[in-house]
């Protein structure tokens, strides 16, 4: 539902509630509390070390919610119901392979999971702990479409593993960078001692990109993003915040379309700039601004000439984070948190302070009421002197990319550029796996300046855009091996955990003919940061664009109206996936009539574009 009115499930049907008073014997609350309104907790699980700490969190919070269930004075006068988890897969085991096409589904399968128990329970007050990186957006998105009280919780991230030989500091993406190398003793320690214990990926992956970006969205708490999973505070001191943040929110009847609002979209996708965050915020932030309510994130939240601009000349990177830098987010949690980095941004004016968050609070009071501390100037960097001048993420435009939205992850960029341009020689790989192979077997081929395209592996092509830390990961060891420079473009998308001259997201995808799937082997290929576009020469020739054209509409007329080098589809997701899934600029999710998703030409957002002209009298500025 996407209005605030709550609702009251059951009555005094005897049917309908003699299982409500069987759950209430059996979960030890009050029967006569079961024709109030409902409250509850879920979780995510899955085949990984991510997800085996959401239980105990879940548990606890549930405990905590009994506990704060009555008609007493202070208590809530709510119908308890059992914990719910949904399922997701595992992105670090499942890299470099066919499953990893589930990755991203596992975001809408989240959403749909999520959004059938809120709405059949009648939910009027949810608290949700959260793991991985696609579950949290999908479980968000439900949360919008709901639009009742509810609050977030990470689970937390795991801590870095240490090389036993070396002593340094390892995580998974350090296993992925050593996969080409043929020594299987070194290998094997590698992978062995990269991830001890439990939590998601502790790096400035995806994962903590979007748990950041949740945190300064407004629906978690700054101070329980950072904190590493197996943290006692998780267990003892955050469920019980919890349970009073969530009485707050249903007693102010604050609701998530109160708190997810444009600016606190903005906000959140300024600091993912400002840490460096992974290029699947990209296709995040979209998806969170369709479920609050904004259908078109360019010309609703933020264009990609703004967002290139505070990229450019506005917002620098505060964090020397992996896997572009050295320290994780266990790291920056003992250096104050990310409410650090969130201060230091609200004092140098980058930020709206005024947005509300699930404390009751304003996101800039919230901060104050922390105790934040300042930049330590070696973990997390004061604005003054930043780890890096420049923002860490660009978007593209040109004739490769006319969605304008092929993305560039600046702050994990190696080297190749010059005068901000990398002029290359584009060698195609239909597909992820048939450049697997080539690096596997003929590492040698791949020569300096190459442009390496991996075309079929967007949304609908895949389908489901995996992304491809497996092969990036490889690419970054052999140029680091070799001291030369490969890039790599795709219409898929890549892990957080990717560094190099790596550009994902390229729309139109090939699968419905966008301009990558006329390239040939050979083209040159020239990324121009100076003018944000990535273009091919040969495509500049009306003529030969034409011809190719022409040669791909009569490929996909001869295999039934789908190009013949798309992925197979053997299951029914996978086919929802392939005719269902809209562009990666407006969030490459499953929507019904993807046609009411068309991204707007770009021309129409260029036009009468001011940097800073949006800004709401009284706001903080971001200029």
């Amino acid at each position: 539902m996407s209005n605030k009115t709550k609702t009251v499930l059951f009555d005094n049907n005897p049917g309908r509630n003699a299982q409500t008073y069987g759950i209430a014997r059996e979960l030890g609350s009050d029967p006569d509390l079961i024709h109030e309104p409902s409250v509850g907790v879920i979780g995510t699980k899955g085949d990984s070390q991510c997800y085996l700490g959401v239980q105990r969190k879940v548990e606890a919070i549930h405990d905590e919610l009994r506990a704060n269930l009555g008609r007493d004075a202070g208590k809530m006068s709510m119908r308890l119901v059992q914990p719910e988890y949904t399922v997701a897969t595992s992105d670090g085991m499942r890299n470099g392979t066919r499953e990893m096409r589930y990755s991203l589904i596992g975001r809408e399968v989240t959403n749909d999971t999520v959004c059938e128990h809120l709405s059949a329970s009648g939910l009027e007050g949810t608290i949700a702990v959260v793991a991985c990186d696609k579950p949290p957006v999908g479980t968000l998105a439900a949360l919008l479409e709901h639009n009742r009280p509810g609050i977030i919780m990470s689970d937390g991230p795991i801590r870095p593993g240490r090389d036993s030989k070396t002593e340094q500091a390892i995580d998974i993406v350090s296993a992925f960078q050593v996969a080409g190398s043929s020594d299987a003793d070194f290998k094997k320690r590698v992978a062995k001692e990269a991830c001890p214990g439990y939590g998601s990926c502790g790096g400035m992956f995806t994962y903590n990109t979007m748990q950041t970006f949740i945190g300064v969205v407004g629906m978690q708490p700054l101070h329980m993003v950072a904190p590493p999973s197996d943290d006692p505070r998780r267990l003892n001191e955050f469920p019980k915040e919890l349970v009073a943040y969530l009485k707050g929110m249903i007693d102010r009847n604050d609701t998530p379309r109160d708190i997810v609002s444009r600016d606190a979209i903005r906000n959140a996708v300024i600091v993912a700039m400002a840490v460096g965050g992974s290029t699947n915020a990209l296709l995040h932030a979209p998806e969170i601004a369709r479920a609050a309510g904004f259908t078109n994130f360019a010309t609703d939240v933020m264009s990609p000439e703004e967002f290139n601009h505070l990229s450019q000349h506005v917002v620098p990177v505060l964090t020397d984070a992996r896997p572009y830098g050295t320290y994780s987010m266990v790291d920056i949690d003992e250096k104050g948190g990310v409410q650090v980095i969130v201060k230091a941004l609200l004092d140098a004016g980058l930020l709206y302070g005024d947005t509300l968050t699930c404390t009751g609070e304003t996101l800039a009071e919230q901060v104050q009421r922390l105790n934040t501390s300042e930049p330590d100037g070696t973990v997390v960097y004061p604005v003054s002197k930043p780890y890096k001048e420049t923002g860490g993420l660009r978007l593209l435009g040109g004739n490769l990319s006319p969605e304008f939205s092929a993305v560039l992850k600046l702050a994990g960029v190696e080297g190749g550029l010059e005068d901000n341009r990398f002029v290359g020689r584009a060698r195609i790989f239909n597909g992820e796996q048939a450049l697997l192979d080539a690096l596997e077997t003929a590492p040698d081929d791949f020569q300096n300046h190459d442009m390496v395209i991996v075309r079929y592996e967007g949304p609908s092509g895949a389908p489901g855009m995996p992304e491809m830390l497996d092969s990036t990961s490889r690419i970054t060891t052999l140029c680091r091996e070799k001291n030369m420079v490969v890039a790599l473009m795709t219409d898929g998308r890549f892990s957080g955990g990717s560094v190099g001259l790596v550009i994902g997201h390229v729309g139109p995808e090939a699968a419905l003919g966008g301009p990558i799937a006329l390239l040939h082997d050979g083209d040159e290929i020239v990324v121009d940061l100076n003018n944000s576009e990535i273009n091919c020469t040969q495509l500049r020739d009306s003529a030969i664009t034409a011809e190719r054209t022409a040669q791909w509409d009569n490929e996909v007329s001869d295999n039934g109206g789908t190009h013949p080098l798309c992925g197979e589809v053997d299951t029914r997701l996978l086919n929802r996936m392939r005719h269902s899934a809209v562009s990666a600029v407006l969030g490459a999710g499953m929507h019904p009539d993807r046609n009411l998703y068309v991204p707007q030409p770009r021309e129409a957002v260029r036009t009468g574009f001011v940097p800073g002209n949006k800004h709401r009298e009284g706001s903080q500025k971001a200029f």
